[in-house]
């Protein structure tokens, strides 16, 4: 067949970048500031708390302090990512402006009293809601409405995280299991590196992640190469990984719905998850579990956290569980701050100890569980395979060679699965079991132009 250059088609393609461009431009710019914003005074909070214990007594009145901001100012706000997500499903009433600020001062008032919380909901809010705010601003359809939302989502995770394809990708792909619209990508994607270019040309950087077992079975291997006996016992951890994403999510929705059960004033209800987050401190006599857990602090301090986990003996057994716990407990009784870096270190503390268990690295085996627990709660299997490489490869060609990426997607596609219909956000789409379908499907009509 004589090859035929559609033009019309061209330009329409060559228009739709160029809309998009200019419209992710300032999108992109404005979330990037904020996450920075945001990521710096998460910063200077989580230093007081580390520098001033007794806070962790407040917490009980920070979360009065938060439930009453939220009841009285929040209305429907108080869905955060869920409304986000709904209104990319179905858009209607819109993501109001004012989820920004208040994730932001919710999220640091958590982190400040020493509640167990991650970012990645808070920097999520704050893209989605400034988007909302652009769409209108803009007067924009509801397709197109829904396309700026998911590249607001894709801006605050790709800088809050420095992973700005992993944004782009997660923004797609969370939306419904099993169901990704191309439609969206490019203006994520373009918002996504415009957001991370921001976000550090302000000074921001991320915490880095160095996996060292490539060097020991890489150096007489070419190309990509795979051990199978490990590759054996990374299907076997990510069994393990599933199950704790399942575990998590359970667990948080399960506390989150008793609490509203048996606690009828909402803004009581995080003062409650704050008692039982303190007497968790006493019982195990360790702050180890409390904030974000990325870094130590002091650095020399012996501290269980994210970075010690791909250490060997840098967990204890059971530092995945509590970790889990504390979390459980934070959000699940009204707490903001995200889930994802909490669950970045249940996944790291539980590939320790599995690394232990299977005889298996344990640094490969901590940055496995790190992105696999967070597939199988998002339920994003490609994105997390992604952020594995974003993550972990920069500088560490040895590593990428020795086969990792495919031990990053059967760990994190495994996991996906066995997660079965879980998951940490109520307003994903599970239209389909994860095995019922034959091919996979491209939603078009979720997002058109």
């Amino acid at each position: 067949m004589p090859f035929r250059w559609d033009y019309k088609q061209h330009a329409a393609l060559a228009w739709f970048v160029l809309k998009w461009l200019a419209i992710c431009l300032p999108l992109g710019i404005v979330v990037g500031s904020s996450v920075a914003i945001f990521l710096w005074a998460l910063h200077v909070v989580t230093l007081l708390q580390w520098d001033n214990s007794w806070l962790l007594y407040l917490l009980p009145l920070a979360g009065i302090a938060s439930g009453l901001m939220y009841h009285y100012l929040g209305r429907e706000a108080e869905a955060g990512n869920n409304l986000i997500m709904e209104q990319i499903h179905q858009p209607g009433g819109g993501v109001p402006l004012r989820m920004a600020p208040l994730v932001l001062i919710g999220t640091l008032i958590t982190h400040l009293f020493g509640g167990s919380a991650g970012r990645e909901g808070t920097a999520v809010q704050m893209g989605g809601s400034l988007a909302g705010v652009l769409g209108r601003l803009l007067k924009l359809t509801p397709d197109e409405t829904r396309i700026l939302l998911s590249a607001g989502v894709a801006a605050g995770f790709g800088a809050v995280f420095g992973t700005p394809l992993t944004g782009a990708i997660f923004a797609v792909e969370v939306i419904a299991i099993g169901k990704m619209s191309y439609k969206a990508l490019i203006p994520c994607l373009l918002a996504s590196v415009i957001g991370d270019q921001v976000n550090t040309a302000w000074g921001i950087g991320h915490t880095h992640y160095h996996i060292g077992f490539a060097a020991e079975i890489s150096s007489s291997l070419s190309a990509v190469s795979l051990d199978w006996a490990l590759t054996g016992k990374v299907a076997i951890a990510a069994i393990f990984f599933g199950l704790a994403s399942v575990l998590f999510a359970e667990l948080t929705h399960a506390i989150s719905g008793t609490a509203k059960r048996f606690i009828a004033i909402p803004w009581l209800r995080p003062a409650v998850g704050g008692c039982v987050v303190i007497a968790l401190v006493w019982l195990l006599g360790t702050r180890d579990y409390l904030g974000l857990g990325v870094t130590p602090h002091p650095p020399d301090s012996g501290m269980i956290c994210i970075e010690s986990c791909f250490q060997p003996g840098g967990a204890d057994w059971m530092s995945w569980w509590w970790k889990l716990l504390f979390t459980a407990v934070t959000v699940g009784s009204g707490f903001k701050g995200g889930e994802v870096t909490p669950l970045f270190f249940i996944g790291a503390a539980l590939g320790n100890v599995t690394g232990v268990m299977l005889g298996a690295p344990v640094d490969l085996m901590a940055g496995l569980g790190f992105v696999a627990v967070f597939a199988g709660a998002t339920n994003t299997p490609l994105a997390c395979t992604i952020m594995a490489i974003e993550l972990f490869g920069p500088g560490n060609g040895e590593l990428l060679s020795s086969g990792f990426v495919v031990y990053a997607a059967i760990a994190c596609f495994l996991s996906y699965f066995l997660s079965g219909s879980s998951s940490i956000y109520q307003a994903q789409k599970r239209d389909e079991g994860k095995a019922e379908s034959g091919k996979p499907k491209v939603e078009e009509e979720e997002l058109s132009s």
